[in-house]
């Protein structure tokens, strides 16, 4: 219901602001730049989905490999204690968890082919346990948050823009990066659980938390003895080693079980096509709105009104031209990744704003997209407090990306 709202303000937004420019600057343009954006976002979502379509049929091949050998159903049991608090939804050794568990180390590396293809995936296990098929159940929304707040322990693709359009040192953003990222998990994290009435003042889930903070101690610590260079190639290779490692270990470990392989392969891969194709309306849809949105230039009048409104408190404002990616991050990964390379390009890698639009571009995933894919793909029109939360995990993320910009680089 709250996305259904959010689209039509989308167009009734757009149109206001298309008639006020027309109509008091003489802006013959808009109403054309508006009606071309609506086919260029469809074109995109189009794009988008098909392109999909591989990535999905190679991995959801590979996790009917690792279910038939039983791998994921090993991972679903060492993961259910902390499971049982996060996620009271699944059963015991359900295959939820083991899927669910590889997404979300999918996403901390960075492996954007990979995670996409397993949280589709991991949202079909959830569905099948849903009760009611068109909305969205405790255990979906909490998983969905949990991707939107955009955890990542290796910014790579970041740390390589920066390092393409001159930074001097593109590794200086890692640990801000950390910081805000962390930031933005966390307060997705407890706003679902107030929502669910989930304590998460129990040992498995702080034991949890010890670990992940123990993690990011050792990265930082790690990557400050290291070259730009040597981080690139070491979180690279770390990653790809990983990933693998996982398939050759699905694959061994059903050959040993007398599985075969292959077929346990096609069956799984034969599902890729039908999701790609099934999530193409949810996210025309939804790029469209935006599209609609920026190209009007209400987000322009929302940027400099805000811009206004600070210097009237006397509040420096020096961080105002990072926020048209703060503002597109939850909307659109692409249109988010424009802002942050024409905000290096125009104000400087190493300035103030190729920081701060750096870290912010890192701190939070995109959740409109998210969740127009994740939810699309099985069907779910009502996503009841899924949206809010993870608005509220991209608001603490970009916020704490400002603050943290200031305390590290002005």
């Amino acid at each position: 219901m709250v996305l259904n709202y959010i689209w039509i303000a989308f167009f009734i937004i757009a149109f206001v602001t298309a008639v006020c420019r027309f109509v008091f600057w003489n802006d013959t343009e808009v109403f054309n730049d508006i009606v071309n954006s609506t086919f260029e976002s469809a074109n995109t979502a189009f794009n988008l989905s098909i392109g999909l379509t591989g990535v999905l049929t190679l991995w959801l091949g590979i996790m009917k490999i690792g279910e038939n050998g039983g791998i994921v159903n090993i991972l679903s049991a060492k993961l259910r204690p902390l499971f049982r608090h996060l996620f009271p939804g699944i059963p015991d050794n359900h295959p939820a968890s083991g899927v669910i568990f590889m997404n979300l180390t999918a996403n901390m590396l960075g492996l954007d082919n990979a995670a996409t293809p397993l949280g589709l995936k991991a949202m079909k296990e959830l569905q099948e346990l849903n009760k009611n098929k068109d909305e969205a159940s405790d255990a979906m929304i909490m998983f969905l948050v949990l991707n939107t707040s955009g955890l990542t322990l290796i910014p790579i693709s970041i740390m390589m823009y920066r390092a393409t359009l001159g930074a001097q040192n593109p590794t200086d953003v890692f640990i801000p990066i950390l910081i805000a990222t962390s930031c933005s998990t966390i307060a997705g994290l407890i706003a679902v659980c107030i929502k669910q009435k989930i304590n998460l003042l129990k040992r498995p889930v702080i034991v949890t938390g010890a670990f992940f903070m123990a993690v990011f101690a050792l990265l930082a610590l790690a990557s400050a003895n290291l070259s730009k260079d040597e981080l690139n190639m070491w979180s690279g290779l770390v990653a790809n080693v990983l990933l693998f490692a996982i398939i050759v270990s699905f694959i061994i470990v059903a050959a040993i079980k007398k599985v075969n392989v292959y077929e346990s392969f096609i069956a799984g891969a034969k599902d890729g096509f039908a999701t790609a194709v099934k999530i193409i309306p949810y996210l025309v849809a939804i790029l469209v709105g935006i599209g609609v949105f920026r190209a009007s230039g209400a987000m322009d009048f929302i940027i400099d009104g805000i811009g206004h409104f600070v210097a009237l408190f006397g509040i420096n404002t020096d961080f105002v031209p990072a926020l048209p990616t703060a503002l597109m991050k939850p909307l659109s990964g692409s249109g988010a990744r424009g802002l942050m390379v024409d905000a290096m390009t125009q104000y400087g890698a190493d300035s103030f704003v190729g920081r701060m639009v750096s870290i912010m571009q890192g701190a939070t995933d995109t959740t409109f997209y998210i969740l127009a894919v994740y939810f699309g793909s099985v069907g779910i029109k009502k996503t009841r407090h899924a949206l809010p939360c993870g608005l509220i995990a991209d608001l603490f993320g970009l916020v704490a990306a400002i603050i943290v910009a200031y305390i590290f680089f002005y």
